[in-house]
């Protein structure tokens, strides 16, 4: 991670990925594979993760909600969008904040590469380039 992130974490709270991002690491993944399977294999692979904790799916949306608790005690809300693209494709976004006024040095952009990691491993077959 670079120091211009970190400098820029000190007043920022959140982060998220998006077709527009300008770091190619928060552009949104995408998938081969149908919305419905997608969501199932993310769901599953996100239980596993340790550390974070799935509060909320609604399959129907494509929309997963978690938390993860920092080792100084604030909390992070993490959303995780599923959307079709096309019948046999899907992208995934991710929007990670942190409660509270201060900033959080980059952790949320932490958050949201180690979830793509973790995702891009389980799902390395399916990934479009």
């Amino acid at each position: 991670m670079s120091f211009k992130r970190t400098l820029a974490g000190i007043f920022r709270s959140q982060d998220g990925t998006s077709d527009r991002a300008k770091s190619p690491e928060l552009k949104t993944r995408y998938y081969q594979m149908s919305k419905d399977k997608l969501f199932d294999e993310v769901s599953a692979t996100l239980k596993k993760i340790p550390g974070y904790k799935v509060l909320h799916e609604v399959p129907s949306v494509g929309e997963i909600t978690l938390e993860k608790r920092t080792k100084f005690g604030r909390i992070m809300d993490i959303t995780i969008s599923i959307v079709a693209t096309g019948p046999m494709r899907c992208g995934v976004d991710i929007y990670s904040a942190t409660r509270g006024s201060f900033g959080d040095l980059g952790s949320n952009y932490r958050n949201i590469l180690h979830l793509f990691a973790m995702l891009d491993k389980k799902l390395s077959s399916y990934k479009v380039s």
